[in-house]
């Protein structure tokens, strides 16, 4: 991992510094929101406004960058999104935040397809998993610390939005001083919606599922900690036990899914986060409430890949890409309505609403996965394709992938 991190320092340096002050920010706007007597449903809408421009972006974002370049294009999406990160200090109205969250959205999405299209075209074709991997390592880490900055400055209301300013700031810089030339980006052609379906009803659901799930943790895990007693230090350190337990157990579940029955894994992974979501519902503030929170972002994080690799299961291998790309969006599309689930249930049921709404969605998905397995035989272990660790960042980012072998299209056709 080292040596693909080596060809590529500047790109990994660059997502590390301005994951810091995007996961701060994310948390410090609903932190502040909740801290203001806002209804959660507020909060949630807002939550909802930001995965709506990542969408937004990650399909309208290609073109332009391809026109004016990425360094140009990383520069200019990097500084209007430092700039509202200010913006936020200045004018505290749920309203105008919202709309900010929508420009956030679409800012980060420029951001990770100037990157990812990057890395796609400096790494080597033997060294692409390792990439990705540190890419992913340099992601999660830097929202994971970037929790921490919540503790500082408590009694100054606008410097945490200061201070989430300048990493984002600082992330042009390496980018600006590479020597790099960027690549095209390829126009991707995403699979019909239909035929994604078609493919593997189970491997879409899981996607929309993991996209539901995750979006309200990221909107309201904060909002939940909170109004539950923990201390602002203390929500920090709740999302970033979060964040780090969903990196933690995405290749163990992933080894585990390549040796036995994917689907099986899949149900089971489902079930375990119907069990965890349904335990913290009823947790106090404590030990065992982080405990269970690692767990359960284990378990989420991991559900995503695991889709994508059940449905790349049952495609051709000139699909797989587009298969892939089609999944990011339709996790997107899950994180965006995620949040207004779960804070309609936070106003009904308050805090414990989260969880329970999460524990709702897992156990549908779970009766529909368990359907799925009667509904149509597994796919042959011979047949199964390797596991691989994405981001659900853009469509983008389903390039990253190793290149597989090819391999002859699945004989069964459509499947679960």
């Amino acid at each position: 991992m080292l040596q693909a991190a080596l060809r590529v320092p500047s790109l990994l340096l660059a997502i590390f510094v301005l994951m810091t002050g995007s996961g701060f920010l994310s948390t410090l706007i609903t932190l502040r929101l909740q801290d203001a007597g806002v209804d959660a449903l507020i909060i949630a809408a807002l939550t909802a406004s930001y995965f709506a421009g990542l969408t937004l972006g990650s399909v309208r974002i290609p073109r332009l960058i391809n026109r004016v370049g990425h360094i140009r294009g990383f520069a200019a999406f990097a500084s209007l999104y430092s700039a509202t990160a200010l913006t936020y200090a200045m004018a505290p109205s749920p309203l105008l935040w919202t709309g900010l969250r929508l420009v956030d959205g679409v800012c980060v999405a420029a951001i990770f397809i100037c990157l990812e299209s990057w890395l796609n075209e400096r790494a080597e074709d033997q060294s692409r998993g390792t990439t990705l991997a540190a890419y992913m390592m340099a992601l999660y880490l830097g929202q994971a610390i970037g929790q921490q900055f919540l503790r500082l400055a408590p009694d100054a209301p606008a410097l945490p939005f200061l201070l989430a300013s300048i990493p984002i700031s600082l992330a042009v810089i390496p980018i600006a001083l590479t020597r790099m030339s960027g690549p095209a980006i390829a126009e991707q052609l995403p699979i019909p919606i239909r035929r994604l379906y078609a493919a593997s009803p189970l491997g879409f659901v899981g996607a929309v599922v993991s996209g539901v799930m995750l979006g309200a943790v990221y909107g309201l895990g904060a909002v939940y900690a909170r109004r539950l007693g923990l201390s602002v230090a203390g929500t920090a350190a709740f999302m970033s036990v979060l964040i780090v337990g969903g990196v933690a157990l995405q290749w163990p579940l992933g080894r585990l899914s390549d040796r036995f029955e994917r689907r099986r894994v899949v149900v089971g992974t489902i079930a375990g986060c119907v069990g965890v979501t349904g335990i913290i519902s009823a947790l106090a503030p404590g030990w065992p409430l982080f405990g269970a929170a690692a767990l359960f972002g284990g378990l989420s994080f991991a559900l995503y890949p695991l889709s994508v690799a059940h449905t790349n299961d049952h495609l051709a291998p000139s699909e797989r890409v587009a298969a892939a790309g089609g999944l990011v969006l339709i996790y997107s599309l899950g994180a965006a309505a995620g949040p207004l689930i779960a804070g309609a249930a936070m106003r009904l049921a308050g805090p414990e609403g989260l969880f329970i709404s999460i524990c709702g969605c897992a156990a549908a998905a779970l009766l529909f996965a368990l359907w799925r397995q009667i509904a149509r035989p597994p796919v042959p272990a011979g047949l199964q394709q390797p596991y691989r660790v994405l981001p659900r960042t853009t469509p983008v980012a389903a390039t990253l992938e190793d290149r597989p072998e090819p391999q002859a299209p699945n004989p069964q056709g459509d499947a679960p």
